[in-house]
């Protein structure tokens, strides 16, 4: 029955799709919105920035559709957008370097190679031609000479006398590696023949008298610093010349998963390797100083940092909490040097990410000193304050530093006095600050932020000390906004909701009116009359207004079927009003609703753009209020837009095809059928950085992990489930369905089906694959909700 039921659908479908055309639209199709996104779509500007000295807003896009983007480049002006050759392209400087204070001078790496960019005469300078991986240049304090490293070591240019100097060799293991034995036994049996034998003893003195001339002949540069069983990153100069600084990375024990890849060009079965999953030894990075002046090195101690014994509350739950407990592990970045070169600030997390503290670093000691701690019993995270996008630095004064914190319960500015410790808040309200920056004269802040509405994002101009904000931008959606080096223009790339990204300009006046530069889009593409999703709220069981995208039919029936899609990622957002990273989702939301459909997308709890408490609303337990806001999404269907309660549908990828499978697993009376694509269906097999921070360690928090991971509750399913999932993704691995199918198959659960693909990573790449698999999910809405 079920297989005629199929054939049945699949001969209607030539009928629906073709429903379009005689309301006078163009038809939609599977095969169609799931090509080549370049040849339907178009070609949109990427990687917007400005040349150094404003003359030209360059930007990538490929409207011929090649392996590698061109570049272009456009006049703030205006003017027809001009494609780079090569050539033309490799004399262009590199988008990103270092500055000297007068913003004259640039130094980079393009290709490999270090360059000296002239900016007001035009003219680049190759310094030194790429031997190896060259990084993290920079200006000395002076400006006499800049700094890099190169294959791992520190390095020192001098500008005048044109001299490369390498200033430190950095090297794993340690300096008392050399012959010493590697176990007690050999230690006695080395000891013993030192009392035995004088010609022993007489060699032993011989070699400790020519290691003493070695090392008085030896010069102090360069110096070689042992790293033990880390490596050096983040290799530093102090500003004085004084100080060497580094991070010492160390890879944990814990095993890595291995990907096979079955279709590969040798015809073997070949493995890779990828993460380890969460929990257990991952990392360590602390951060060593390296005193040229007393020829020692030391690490920034951190065991008296206060509240660095301070243990999570969770521990509560086992018994688990411990009289004197250890300090905490940390990781340590920085450090962040003020303009004056006087003082080094370092930004201290620890490893359960509860915890940051700004501080004040003493390099002569390595001692810190405390300026702001921030601390959530959840985890810390927000705009500009996540472990790997920290927005901080020194204030023009050099005595207060600026960062950003939650402490309001929205990610927002903040100042401190490192004398006084006295803290200032610049912004407030409840909406979010990204990207904050200084401008040029020192006299105000730019940032965007989405004051207007939780999904709209504008420009912004501040005073430095706070006050009003001034809105620069005034397009509906998104704005991205790239100031050109004197201030006075602003590129833009914006997009709406049913309108992809273009690029614009304008001058940075509050009034003046955007330009159009690039059109980008196809006419196939425009010749459709794309929806504006509606943005609505709609309230939950617990009160909560929760924001979401809807999509109506023009005439919409009665107990019409509906579709609730549950976007990936967790921390995102997608019920916003400019051009969507799910740009397929959206396209076939619009094929679903010339199909009749109702579809809900929903901010569920967790979710990017509304501070913290919605984003930690899932601590400890993933699937619970994030899957009831779906199931009052469901039931918002039903009373305010009726919606026939038996035939509502579910479907998303990563975490929303985790949710997926939860509200099957769990809400079999709300959900008819679901598409669960790229699922995590055991979070104690995700990563460490992601899954740690919202369920702790499942070592240590078992009971989040199993009341959070769909495997526990497979028991539970009763309706139609397909599941989708790339056999060569690195980042949920096929491992995970695998894992649940095997648990279908021993409960005897029969209404289920799994499509896999055998050379799609975690985002597929194929045009063919996004095809097959969103025919498969059409289908079966079509089956079973129709």
């Amino acid at each position: 029955m079920k297989r005629s039921l199929q054939i049945l659908t699949l001969m209607l479908l030539p009928v629906a799709f073709a429903a379009g055309q005689s309301s006078g639209k163009p038809d939609l199709t599977v095969e169609k919105i799931m090509q080549d996104p370049v040849e339907w779509v178009g070609s949109l500007p990427d990687n917007i920035y400005w040349n150094d000295n404003g003359e030209w807003i360059y930007f990538n896009r490929n409207p011929e559709n090649k392996a590698r983007a061109p570049l272009y480049r456009v006049s703030p002006e205006g003017g027809q957008p001009q494609k780079l050759s090569l050539r033309q392209e490799k004399s262009v400087p590199a988008s990103r370097g270092s500055y000297d204070r007068e913003q004259t001078r640039k130094v980079y790496v393009k290709n490999g190679d270090l360059f000296l960019y002239h900016i007001g005469e035009g003219t680049i300078r190759k310094l030194v031609n790429g031997k190896g991986r060259i990084q993290n240049p920079a200006f000395t304090h002076d400006e006499g000479a800049i700094t890099f490293t190169m294959e791992g070591n520190l390095w020192k240019y001098k500008l005048k006398e044109d001299n490369l100097k390498l200033l430190a060799v950095f090297k794993s293991g340690s300096d008392r590696e050399k012959k010493e034995p590697a176990n007690q036994h050999d230690q006695w049996l080395r000891q013993q023949q030192k009392q035995l034998f004088e010609v022993i003893r007489r060699e032993n003195r011989k070699e400790e008298t020519l290691d003493s001339i070695r090392k008085a002949m030896e010069p102090a540069f360069p110096k070689t610093i042992y790293t033990g069983r880390g490596s050096a990153t983040n290799i530093r100069l102090s500003p004085g010349q004084r100080f060497i600084t580094y991070n010492v990375y160390q890879r944990g024990k814990r095993k890595s998963t291995e990907v096979p890849h079955f279709v590969t060009e040798t015809g073997y079965t070949e493995g890779k390797k990828t993460r380890a999953k969460v929990g257990g030894d991952h990392f360590s990075y602390g951060l060593e100083i390296y005193d040229t002046r007393r020829d020692t090195g030391y690490s920034v101690v951190t065991p008296e940092i206060p509240g660095i014994k301070d243990q999570p509350e969770f521990l509560k739950e086992y018994g688990n909490y411990k009289e004197n407990p250890e300090p905490r592990e940390v990781y340590i970045y920085g450090p962040y040097w003020s303009d004056n070169g006087k003082h080094a600030l370092i930004s201290v997390r620890s490893d359960d990410n509860k915890d940051r503290w700004l501080m004040l670093l003493d390099p002569a000691t390595g001692k810190p000193e405390l300026l702001n701690r921030q601390h959530d019993e959840a985890w810390l995270g927000g705009p500009g304050i996540s472990r790997w996008g920290e927005e901080l630095g020194w204030m023009p004064d050099n005595r207060h530093i600026w960062f950003q914190s939650e402490a309001s319960g929205y990610s927002h500015l903040y100042t401190v006095n490192i004398q006084t410790g006295k803290k200032k808040q610049l912004t407030s309200g409840e909406y979010e600050i990204y990207d904050p920056r200084i401008s040029k004269d020192e006299e105000h802040w730019y940032f965007s932020a989405n004051k207007v509405h939780p999904g709209e994002r504008h420009f912004y101009r501040m005073p430095l000390e706070g006050g009003k904000m001034t809105r620069l931008t005034g397009m509906e959606g998104r704005n991205d906004a790239y100031l050109s080096p004197d201030e006075e223009y602003i590129a833009i790339r914006h997009s709406y909701a049913n309108k992809p990204w273009e690029l614009y300009v304008k001058e940075n006046d509050p009034d003046a009116r955007p330009v159009q530069i690039t059109h980008s889009l196809t006419d196939q593409f425009k010749a459709y009359p794309w929806r504006d999703p509606e943005i609505v709220t709609f309230e939950a069981r617990d009160g909560a207004n929760v924001p979401a995208r809807l999509y109506r039919p023009e005439d919409a029936p009665d107990n019409g079927p509906a579709v609730i899609f549950v976007h990936g990622a967790g921390y995102l957002q997608n019920a916003h009003k400019w051009w969507s990273n799910y740009f397929r989702e959206y396209m076939f939301h619009n094929l679903l609703v010339d199909q009749g459909y109702t579809v809900l997308d929903i901010d569920y709890r967790g979710s990017a753009g509304y501070g913290r408490d919605w984003r930690t609303t899932i601590y400890r337990h993933m699937g619970g209020k994030d899957l009831t806001d779906q199931v009052d999404g469901a039931r918002y269907l039903v009373e305010k837009h009726g919606v026939d309660s038996d035939r509502i549908g579910i479907y998303g990828g990563s975490y929303g095809g985790f949710i997926t499978l939860m509200g099957l697993f769990k809400n079999a009376d709300t959900f008819a059928a679901g598409a669960a694509l790229r699922s995590v269906t055991d979070w104690a097999h995700y990563n460490h950085s992601y899954t740690s921070n919202i369920l702790n360690e499942p070592a240590r928090d078992s009971i989040a992990y199993r009341r959070s991971s769909p495997i526990y509750f497979a028991e539970g399913l009763e309706d139609p489930l397909l599941i989708c999932h790339g056999m060569v993704d690195h980042n949920v691995h096929f491992q995970d369905v695998v894992r649940l199918s095997q648990r279908l198959i021993e409960m005897g659960k029969e209404d289920w089906e799994m499509a896999v693909y055998p050379v799609e990573p975690h985002s597929f790449k194929y045009p063919s694959s996004w095809t097959d698999e969103y025919r498969r999910i059409y289908e079966l809405f079509e089956e079973h909700l129709k």
